[in-house]
Protein backbone atom coordinates (compact mmCIF):
# COMPACT_ATOMS: atom_id res chain seq x y z
CA UNK A 1 0.00 0.00 0.00
CA UNK A 2 1.41 3.46 -0.70
CA UNK A 3 1.61 5.98 1.86
CA UNK A 4 0.71 9.40 1.19
CA UNK A 5 1.52 12.43 2.91
CA UNK A 6 0.31 15.70 2.63
CA UNK A 7 2.45 18.78 2.76
CA UNK A 8 1.31 20.09 5.76
CA UNK A 9 1.78 16.90 7.87
CA UNK A 10 5.18 16.36 6.07
CA UNK A 11 6.38 19.88 7.86
CA UNK A 12 5.07 18.85 11.38
CA UNK A 13 7.07 15.55 11.08
CA UNK A 14 10.37 17.08 10.07
CA UNK A 15 9.57 19.69 12.88
CA UNK A 16 8.98 17.43 15.57
CA UNK A 17 12.55 15.29 14.87
CA UNK A 18 14.53 18.67 14.53
CA UNK A 19 13.28 19.49 17.86
CA UNK A 20 13.90 16.26 19.22
CA UNK A 21 17.71 16.50 17.72
CA UNK A 22 18.21 19.46 18.92
CA UNK A 23 17.15 18.47 22.47
CA UNK A 24 19.36 15.51 22.91
CA UNK A 25 22.71 17.91 21.12
CA UNK A 26 22.14 19.75 23.67
CA UNK A 27 21.54 17.43 26.69
CA UNK A 28 24.72 15.69 25.39
CA UNK A 29 26.66 19.32 24.90
CA UNK A 30 25.80 20.02 28.49
CA UNK A 31 26.54 16.52 29.79
CA UNK A 32 29.83 16.51 28.30
CA UNK A 33 30.38 20.33 29.52
CA UNK A 34 29.52 19.14 33.26
CA UNK A 35 32.34 16.23 32.77
CA UNK A 36 34.81 18.40 31.91
CA UNK A 37 34.68 21.53 33.79
CA UNK A 38 35.67 19.80 37.45
CA UNK A 39 38.83 19.04 35.67
CA UNK A 40 39.75 22.12 33.81
CA UNK A 41 38.80 24.21 37.14
CA UNK A 42 40.89 22.28 38.73
CA UNK A 43 44.19 22.10 36.70
CA UNK A 44 43.24 26.20 35.98
CA UNK A 45 42.51 26.82 39.79
CA UNK A 46 44.55 23.95 41.85
CA UNK A 47 41.66 23.81 43.78
CA UNK A 48 38.88 20.50 42.90
CA UNK A 49 42.11 18.49 41.82
CA UNK A 50 41.28 15.51 44.16
CA UNK A 51 45.01 14.12 44.54
CA UNK A 52 46.65 17.61 45.59
CA UNK A 53 45.13 17.66 49.09
CA UNK A 54 45.93 14.22 49.99
CA UNK A 55 49.84 14.70 48.68
CA UNK A 56 50.05 17.77 50.30
CA UNK A 57 48.73 16.53 54.02
CA UNK A 58 50.64 13.70 53.29
CA UNK A 59 53.92 16.37 53.07
CA UNK A 60 52.82 18.54 55.89
CA UNK A 61 51.94 15.61 58.21
CA UNK A 62 55.29 14.09 57.09
CA UNK A 63 57.54 17.41 57.90
CA UNK A 64 55.60 17.79 61.38
CA UNK A 65 56.47 14.12 62.45
CA UNK A 66 59.95 14.70 61.83
CA UNK A 67 59.93 17.73 63.93
CA UNK A 68 57.91 16.17 66.60
CA UNK A 69 60.54 13.29 66.55
CA UNK A 70 63.34 15.39 66.82
CA UNK A 71 62.10 17.53 69.35
CA UNK A 72 61.25 14.51 71.61
CA UNK A 73 64.59 13.15 70.73
CA UNK A 74 66.01 16.49 71.89
CA UNK A 75 63.86 16.38 75.06
CA UNK A 76 64.82 12.44 75.81
CA UNK A 77 68.38 13.00 75.35
CA UNK A 78 68.63 16.32 77.77
CA UNK A 79 66.28 14.05 80.48
CA UNK A 80 68.90 11.47 80.29
CA UNK A 81 72.00 13.67 80.39
CA UNK A 82 70.17 15.20 83.79
CA UNK A 83 69.24 12.15 84.38
CA UNK A 84 72.50 10.98 84.65
CA UNK A 85 74.14 13.59 86.49
CA UNK A 86 71.21 13.18 89.14
CA UNK A 87 72.57 9.49 89.50
CA UNK A 88 76.24 10.37 89.49
CA UNK A 89 75.71 13.20 92.82
CA UNK A 90 73.83 10.87 94.29
CA UNK A 91 75.96 7.94 93.79
CA UNK A 92 79.26 10.78 95.27
CA UNK A 93 76.75 11.65 97.90
CA UNK A 94 76.13 8.12 99.08
CA UNK A 95 79.98 7.46 99.03
CA UNK A 96 81.22 10.40 100.88
CA UNK A 97 78.49 9.36 103.32
CA UNK A 98 79.48 5.69 104.14
CA UNK A 99 83.22 6.70 104.18
CA UNK A 100 81.92 9.47 106.87
CA UNK A 101 80.31 6.59 108.47
CA UNK A 102 83.17 4.16 108.13
CA UNK A 103 85.36 6.84 109.55
CA UNK A 104 83.12 7.60 112.30
CA UNK A 105 83.19 4.15 113.13
CA UNK A 106 86.74 3.35 112.76
CA UNK A 107 87.54 6.58 115.23
CA UNK A 108 84.93 4.97 117.90
CA UNK A 109 86.36 1.60 117.47
CA UNK A 110 89.62 2.74 117.99
CA UNK A 111 88.78 4.97 121.50
CA UNK A 112 86.78 2.15 122.49
CA UNK A 113 89.88 -0.29 121.86
CA UNK A 114 91.96 2.05 123.14
CA UNK A 115 92.90 1.60 127.27
CA UNK A 116 93.17 4.32 129.72
CA UNK A 117 96.26 3.77 131.45
CA UNK A 118 97.28 4.88 134.89
CA UNK A 119 100.09 7.52 135.56
CA UNK A 120 102.24 5.60 136.87
CA UNK A 121 104.79 3.06 136.40
CA UNK A 122 102.44 0.11 135.93
CA UNK A 123 100.42 2.25 133.55
CA UNK A 124 103.48 3.84 132.12
CA UNK A 125 104.82 0.53 131.32
CA UNK A 126 101.61 -1.30 129.87
CA UNK A 127 101.01 1.88 127.67
CA UNK A 128 104.61 1.79 126.36
CA UNK A 129 103.70 -2.31 125.43
CA UNK A 130 100.87 -1.28 123.78
CA UNK A 131 102.41 1.34 121.45
CA UNK A 132 105.66 -1.81 120.54
CA UNK A 133 103.01 -4.46 119.98
CA UNK A 134 101.54 -2.07 117.24
CA UNK A 135 105.15 -1.12 116.09
CA UNK A 136 106.04 -4.99 116.32
CA UNK A 137 108.78 -4.02 118.72
CA UNK A 138 109.39 -6.75 121.32
CA UNK A 139 109.82 -6.54 124.82
CA UNK A 140 107.62 -7.99 128.14
CA UNK A 141 106.37 -6.37 131.34
CA UNK A 142 109.17 -7.83 133.55
CA UNK A 143 111.99 -7.79 131.03
CA UNK A 144 110.95 -3.95 130.93
CA UNK A 145 110.22 -3.17 134.45
CA UNK A 146 113.78 -4.62 135.87
CA UNK A 147 115.74 -2.48 133.76
CA UNK A 148 113.49 0.53 134.81
CA UNK A 149 114.41 -0.16 138.39
CA UNK A 150 118.33 -1.04 137.80
CA UNK A 151 118.55 1.86 136.06
CA UNK A 152 116.29 4.65 137.80
CA UNK A 153 114.30 3.06 140.38
CA UNK A 154 110.90 4.53 138.32
CA UNK A 155 111.88 7.97 138.23
CA UNK A 156 111.22 9.38 135.21
CA UNK A 157 112.71 12.69 136.02
CA UNK A 158 116.43 10.76 137.03
CA UNK A 159 119.30 11.97 135.07
CA UNK A 160 123.31 10.30 135.53
CA UNK A 161 125.52 13.49 135.49
CA UNK A 162 128.90 11.00 136.34
CA UNK A 163 129.38 8.82 133.84
CA UNK A 164 131.26 8.85 130.33
CA UNK A 165 128.12 9.95 128.37
CA UNK A 166 127.41 12.79 131.28
CA UNK A 167 132.04 13.65 131.00
CA UNK A 168 131.08 14.08 127.36
CA UNK A 169 128.52 16.52 127.44
CA UNK A 170 125.50 14.01 127.07
CA UNK A 171 123.72 12.50 130.10
CA UNK A 172 121.80 10.08 130.12
CA UNK A 173 118.35 10.98 131.44
CA UNK A 174 114.57 9.23 132.10
CA UNK A 175 113.24 5.66 133.25
CA UNK A 176 115.69 3.80 131.21
CA UNK A 177 118.51 6.24 130.68
CA UNK A 178 119.23 6.98 127.35
CA UNK A 179 121.23 9.53 125.78
CA UNK A 180 119.69 12.38 123.76
CA UNK A 181 120.89 11.23 120.21
CA UNK A 182 119.90 7.31 120.96
CA UNK A 183 116.51 8.80 121.78
CA UNK A 184 116.28 10.97 118.50
CA UNK A 185 117.14 7.92 116.46
CA UNK A 186 114.92 5.32 117.68
CA UNK A 187 112.11 7.63 118.74
CA UNK A 188 108.84 6.03 117.64
CA UNK A 189 106.06 8.19 115.92
CA UNK A 190 103.08 8.39 118.21
CA UNK A 191 104.51 9.41 121.33
CA UNK A 192 105.91 12.83 122.74
CA UNK A 193 109.43 14.07 121.41
CA UNK A 194 110.65 14.37 125.05
CA UNK A 195 113.50 12.28 126.78
CA UNK A 196 111.89 12.91 130.31
CA UNK A 197 107.87 11.26 128.65
CA UNK A 198 107.89 8.01 130.54
CA UNK A 199 106.42 6.47 127.83
CA UNK A 200 108.10 7.95 124.93
CA UNK A 201 111.72 7.33 126.91
CA UNK A 202 110.60 3.37 127.52
CA UNK A 203 109.38 2.92 123.73
CA UNK A 204 112.30 4.06 122.23
CA UNK A 205 114.81 2.23 124.79
CA UNK A 206 113.07 -1.04 123.69
CA UNK A 207 113.21 -0.03 120.25
CA UNK A 208 117.04 0.74 120.60
CA UNK A 209 117.30 -2.67 123.00
CA UNK A 210 116.05 -4.62 120.12
CA UNK A 211 118.21 -3.38 117.52
CA UNK A 212 121.11 -4.12 119.69
CA UNK A 213 120.07 -6.93 121.96
CA UNK A 214 116.61 -8.69 119.92
CA UNK A 215 114.66 -7.20 123.19
CA UNK A 216 115.11 -4.95 126.50
CA UNK A 217 114.44 -8.88 127.81
CA UNK A 218 117.95 -9.39 126.98
CA UNK A 219 119.28 -6.19 128.18
CA UNK A 220 120.68 -7.03 132.29
CA UNK A 221 123.16 -4.43 132.67
CA UNK A 222 124.12 -0.97 131.55
CA UNK A 223 123.59 -0.90 127.59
Amino acid sequence: MTETTTPGHSRRLTKAHKLSIAGVATLGAAALAFSLVPAQAGEETGTTISAAPVAWTQAVNGAQTKTVQTHLGTQQAVATKVAKADADAKAKAAAAAKKARETKTAASRSAVRTPVFANNLDGWIKEALFIMKKEGIPGTYAGIHKNVMRESSGNPRAINNWDINAQNGIPSKGLLQVIQPTFAAYHVKGTKFDLYDPVANIVAACNYAADRYGSMDNVNSAY
